[in-house]
């Protein structure tokens, strides 16, 4: 088979460039699985970033296929592959500079990838490995939260906050999470000691300070959200750095990271929801024919959790 149905945009920009379309089949390299695709899990966000555009060298890439997360079947192994055989369920994220999950099959490195949560379906294996693993990394690798501390997590009902709510409680933190209105039941329920709505965040934030604030939402609400770190504390942020005038004045410690993959954590990850103490929420799914439609309309709808597109049902 030397072609395959996928989702690209033959140009810069946004929803409206993307075609379902037949494109050639990948072949994996040296150190990389070709994986028969089951779902993929998308960021609304992701054509805007440079890196979804250009290669890791700096040249354009264009088609692309977007859909950084992924989790299927092991079809053929590249040279140098020892980790997996053929027939192995795994899940991973795919680097953002190359082409997504959004097709029949995709290759990514072997040391992007774990055997996927044997409790959940593909399609539910699929929203963990961007938005855990970022929410794995925020928590531990950089802000290092400790049992007893308070953490905010700005954005608890979305796809990175909804993880970090849990994960911050599995860690033995107090946890406070914003949400909107229609959301705070759900994050609530995730585990969050207290739930604010974000809509009236400005009446509580003066007296509200945490050891450790993560910021999954960005724009104008980090202003306001580092005025809720306590002296000492740290403020971690996944959209971009933090401008250094917000920071005068200030005795706290502004982190700015772009998830890796991880393996380990990824496995970790796996166990956790496995063992049924990290919760997996799916917004909605589309069929990967209507991968246009995902990033145009899935924004709209403001559900808790991740968008996905079905390649294969389960």
């Amino acid at each position: 088979m030397n072609s395959m149905m996928a989702l690209r945009s033959h140009h810069r920009g946004g929803p409206e460039t993307l075609v379902y379309e037949s494109a050639p089949m990948p072949t994996p390299g040296a150190g990389e699985v070709l994986i028969k695709v089951h779902a993929a899990a998308i960021t609304f966000s992701e054509l805007d970033w440079d890196e979804s555009w250009r290669s890791a060298t700096g040249e354009d890439r264009t088609p692309i296929i977007p859909g950084h997360e992924v989790s299927g079947i092991v079809t053929a192994l590249g040279v140098g592959v020892s980790e997996f055989v053929v027939g192995d369920q795994v899940y991973g994220r795919i680097g953002f500079n190359r082409d997504g999950a959004a097709a029949e099959y995709v290759t990514t490195p072997a040391s992007d990838l774990a055997l996927r949560p044997k409790s959940i379906s593909h399609i539910e294996s699929a929203t963990l490995p961007l938005a855990a693993l970022t929410a794995w990394q925020a928590l531990v690798d950089h802000a290092s939260v400790q049992p007893g501390e308070h953490v905010l997590v700005l954005g608890g009902a979305g796809g990175v906050g909804s993880f970090a709510v849990q994960l911050a409680k599995q860690r033995g933190a107090h946890v406070s999470a914003t949400a909107g209105t229609s959301a705070l039941p759900f994050v609530s329920d995730l585990g969050a000691d207290v739930v604010l709505n974000y809509q009236t965040l400005n009446a509580t934030s003066a007296r509200l300070q945490a050891d450790v604030v993560i910021d999954a939402v960005g724009g104008p609400a980090t202003a306001e959200a580092i005025s809720m770190v306590r002296p000492g504390g740290r403020f971690v942020t996944l959209s971009q750095p933090v401008a250094p005038e917000l920071l005068e004045g200030r005795e706290i410690t502004a982190i700015f990271f772009i998830v890796e993959a991880n393996p380990d954590q990824l496995t970790a990850i796996a166990k956790l929801v496995d063992e049924h103490i990290l919760r997996v929420t799916v917004a909605q799914v589309f069929p990967l024919s209507a991968g246009r439609s995902a990033f145009e309309d899935g924004p709209k709808l403001h559900k808790p959790g991740k968008t996905v597109l079905q390649i294969i049902a389960d």
